[in-house]
C-alpha cells in the first residue's frame, strides 16, 4: 500500500507540470480514444514506447511509477491466463493432457507448502507467484502416478496468445496514461480543470462545480486513506497480528479488524472536511473566486498538437 502511486501528487519541474489541468485531462481521454483504435500488438507496444519517453522526458520516475503499479500486476496477470485459457481461436500452439491423480494432487500441495514458506521474501513474491503457476502446470502433466481422478486437455491458441499480450499491453499504456495525470496534477488544479470542462453541461441542469469538487475529494483522500490503513496494520501487527500468514479463517478476522477502523476514520475525516468548508464559508453553487486561474501556454499549445496527430494517426491505421 504505501508504493500506490494513484491519486497522489508528486511535485516535479517537468513539462507535465506547466501544462494546463485541462489540456492534461482532455489529452487523456483523446489518447485514450485513439489507444482504443489500435489493433495490433506492434502498434500498441509502439504506443506504450511512446509513452515510457515521454515520462523520460518530463522528467517522472518509471521505477517510483513500476513500484505503484505493483498490486495492479495480479490484475494483469489473471487477464493474461485468461485470455490463454478461453480464446480458442487460430493455430494451435500447445495441447497437452493433463492428469488429476493422487501424484500431482500430493505435488500441488508441496508446491504450496514451498511457496508459503517462500512468500516472505516480499521482493520475488511476483516471480515465486509465476514459479508456483509453472509448477501446477507441470505437476498435472507429468506426475500421473497413483489413483487417476479424471484427465483434460490443456490447449493454447494462436489468438489466445496474440489477444493475452495485446489486453495486457493495452492495459499498461491506460493506466500509465491516468497516472501521468494524477501524478502531475494538483488536486485543486484538477478540480478547476473539471470544472471548466463540464461547464457546458449547465445547460441540461448538470453543476459542473459539485461534480468536480467530488471527483477532486476522492482523489484527495485515496492517499490519505491508504497511510491510515498502512498505520493500521502496522499498530495490529504490533500487537501479534499477521496479514500475511495463518489460515483463509484467520485472514477474513484480520481484514474485518482492519475495515472497521477504517470505516470510522473515514466517517471522522468527512466530518472534519465538511466543517472546514462550513468554516471558509463554501456554500454549494455559489460562484467563487480564486487566487490562480488556468491559462494556455505555449507548452499546451505543442501537447495539443501532439495528441491530435497521435489521434490522427490512430485513425488512419485503422482505416488502413
Amino acid at each position: 500500500m504505501r508504493n500506490i502511486v494513484i491519486g497522489q501528487y508528486l511535485p516535479g519541474s517537468g513539462f507535465f507540470y506547466k501544462m494546463d489541468p485541462r489540456t492534461k485531462i482532455m489529452g487523456v481521454i483523446i489518447m485514450m480514444v485513439a489507444i482504443f483504435l489500435l489493433e495490433t500488438i506492434v502498434q500498441l507496444a509502439i504506443a506504450l514506447a511512446i509513452g515510457i519517453v515521454l515520462m523520460i522526458l518530463g522528467r517522472l520516475s518509471i521505477i517510483r511509477i513500476a513500484r505503484g503499479m505493483r498490486p495492479l500486476f495480479v490484475l494483469l496477470i489473471f487477464t493474461f491466463f485468461f485470455q490463454i485459457l478461453f480464446n480458442r481461436e487460430g493455430e494451435l500452439y500447445l495441447q497437452e493432457s493433463m492428469t488429476v491423480s493422487l501424484s500431482s494432487i500430493g505435488g500441488i500441495i508441496l508446491l504450496t507448502i514451498i511457496w508459503r514458506l517462500l512468500a516472505r521474501f516480499k521482493r520475488f513474491r511476483f516471480f515465486l507467484l509465476l514459479a508456483y503457476l509453472v509448477g501446477i502446470f507441470f505437476a498435472f502433466s507429468l506426475l500421473t502416478y497413483g489413483y487417476t481422478f479424471t484427465t483434460f486437455t490443456f490447449s493454447i491458441y494462436e489468438r489466445g496468445v496474440e489477444m493475452s499480450v495485446f489486453v495486457v499491453i493495452r492495459l499498461l499504456v491506460i493506466i500509465t496514461l491516468s497516472t501521468i495525470l494524477t501524478l502531475t496534477t494538483k488536486p485543486t488544479d484538477l478540480t478547476q480543470g473539471l470544472e471548466s470542462l463540464l461547464r457546458p453541461l449547465k445547460i441540461i441542469g448538470i453543476r459542473s462545480e459539485d461534480f468536480a469538487l467530488i471527483i477532486s475529494i476522492s482523489l484527495r483522500y485515496i492517499p490519505t486513506i491508504l497511510d491510515e490503513a498502512n498505520k493500521i496494520m502496522a499498530a495490529q501487527a504490533s500487537r501479534g497480528a499477521d496479514f500475511q500468514q495463518g489460515k483463509l479463517k484467520d485472514k477474513i478476522r484480520q481484514i474485518i479488524s482492519l475495515l472497521v477502523p477504517m470505516f470510522i476514520i473515514a466517517f471522522k475525516r468527512s466530518e472534519d472536511l465538511a466543517d472546514a468548508m462550513e468554516t471558509r464559508n463554501f456554500v454549494p453553487g455559489m460562484k467563487r473566486t480564486r487566487i490562480h486561474e488556468l491559462a494556455f501556454n505555449m507548452t499546451d499549445a505543442f501537447a495539443s498538437l501532439f495528441i491530435l496527430c497521435s489521434l490522427a494517426a490512430s485513425i488512419v491505421l485503422r482505416v488502413l
